[in-house]
């Protein structure tokens, strides 16, 4: 009997497991959200008549208020309203790049994969942030005992082409979207969007219905695809160094999530790290700040078992 639910809610998946508080999460079970109205019907089917006192979500989205909406999904819920219909003592609700952030002091040396060497100061701030439906950040930031978290949206913050190719993107994705932020760009609807630009910029026939494509062409040889896949990683880079400058986070950048998981060696590393550091006169500090990639799956989990209330 487990007192603690918890759950990693993003924009395509729900992942739900039981714990103790600060236990080890266990039952993992990953839903389809298109296949439930919402968070509560998701979960009760998930607890199939199992009963617990306390809940932990951790939400792809803002969290102001009781009325949460996912920036990602169709799904809204009042937090009180699931509490009740729950039967829970507590409900947290969080950010999901706050539960990934919250998992990293946890996580073990075989579940990290260094993308790029740098110093490890100690107890100094760090950014986590990855790739999936959207573009999730959040930051570490030492306390008096333990790390503290601070949720961030980030992600939406406006993409800043690097070269001419990235300036032509920027065009074509502001004739869709107007404001392009680089959640457009870096994550998985992001590389759709990256190669269907490069095949209408390079005046190729090819057309990409799902993010799953692109990879899969790529393995295949496919220019189109391999080209997207280097502006998605010299993104995903540019990003963090953007973030890492924010707040000087000498702690490092954490890369989390599925998306580049899952992409195994077609993730462009030296990209990324070039990315990263084409900050001019700033290359040289950045060049000291390492990034690890998490290869932990649903760590977002262990960062809900391992939150704390208040």
């Amino acid at each position: 009997m487990f007192s603690r639910l918890i759950g990693d809610i993003g924009g395509t998946h729900a992942r739900f497991a039981l714990c103790e508080p600060g236990g080890v999460p266990e039952d993992v079970q990953k839903l389809k959200v298109q296949d439930y109205p919402g968070l509560a019907e998701a979960a009760e089917a998930y607890l199939a008549g199992r009963r617990v006192s306390e809940a932990v979500f951790a939400v792809a989205c803002p969290v102001v208020g009781d009325m949460v909406a996912f920036t990602n999904s169709p799904w809204a819920f009042s937090i009180r309203e699931v509490q009740a219909r729950l039967g829970l003592k507590h409900l947290a609700v969080i950010n999901d790049f706050a539960a990934q952030a919250q998992a990293v002091p946890y996580l073990e040396t075989t579940e990290l994969r260094p993308l790029k060497p740098g110093a490890m100061p100690g107890r100094e701030p760090a950014v986590v942030l990855g790739p999936g439906t959207g573009l999730g950040v959040a930051f570490l930031v030492p306390g008096d005992r333990r790390f503290k978290v601070w949720p961030s949206e980030a992600g939406h913050c406006s993409f800043a082409p690097q070269d001419p190719l990235q300036v032509e993107v920027l065009h074509l994705l502001r004739r869709e979207y107007g404001h392009v932020s680089y959640e457009r760009i870096v994550s998985g609807p992001g590389l759709q969007n990256l190669a269907n630009a490069l095949a209408e910029i390079r005046g190729d026939a090819a057309r990409f219905a799902a993010p799953k494509e692109v990879s899969e062409r790529a393995g295949q040889g496919c220019a189109i695809s391999l080209e997207a896949l280097r502006v998605f990683a010299f993104s995903l880079g540019a990003m963090a160094g953007n973030l890492a400058l924010a707040l000087l986070t000498r702690g490092g950048v954490f890369v989390a999530g599925g998306l580049c998981r899952n992409l195994g060696p077609l993730l462009d590393v030296q990209a990324v790290t070039e990315g990263f550091t084409a900050k001019g006169r700033f290359a040289s500090y950045l060049g000291e700040v390492p990034i690890t990639q998490v290869m932990r799956p649903h760590a977002g989990l262990l960062g809900a078992a391992h939150f704390t209330h208040g």
